[in-house]
């Protein structure tokens, strides 16, 4: 099984003159539990489930297993989630050797920002571009299996 080694920022400032590409996701979870969380996500022509374990103590590693499935099944399953079907934007952009991914998210969540950036190993060094703000990594609140049944627009 794979491991994600991931890092997550609120966006700041912007970052848009260095998009290489951009493209919509919809996605819901059928189990949204942090020790194993079930995720469908379409994006673009394709369809995914996801099953992540839980992460480390850090909240920067965890198991993660992922298979294509169709857009029929996906759709259908979508309809099987947990309320608050997630909709967003993801833009990736060069910083150096990496590819860092900002979420734009929509309706519910619109106005929220988050940036990851993948490694291959959890203290692998990268470079931060000056529109990145307070690291976030670990804080459930800006994880998108939380966010669906936690909206941003109603954080305040």
């Amino acid at each position: 099984m794979k491991k994600e080694i991931e890092r997550k920022f609120t966006v700041t400032g912007d970052f848009r003159k260095g998009i290489l590409r951009s493209y919509r996701i919809a996605q819901g979870y059928l189990s949204s539990v942090p020790e194993r969380i079930v995720r469908i996500r379409i994006k673009e022509d394709k369809a995914f489930i996801t099953i992540k374990g839980p992460c480390d103590p850090l909240g920067v590693i965890r198991d993660e297993w992922e298979k294509e499935i169709s857009i029929t099944d996906a759709e259908k399953l979508l309809n099987f989630c947990e309320p608050g079907i997630l909709y967003k934007i993801r833009h990736e952009i060069r910083v150096g050797k990496h590819i860092f991914e900002v979420d734009e998210f929509l309706g519910r969540n619109e106005g929220l920002f988050i940036a990851e950036v993948e490694l291959s190993e959890a203290n692998e060094s990268f470079e931060k571009p000056s529109w990145i703000g307070k690291e976030v990594t670990g804080d459930k609140r800006y994880y998108s299996a939380y966010i669906t049944s936690h909206p941003y627009t109603e954080w305040q």
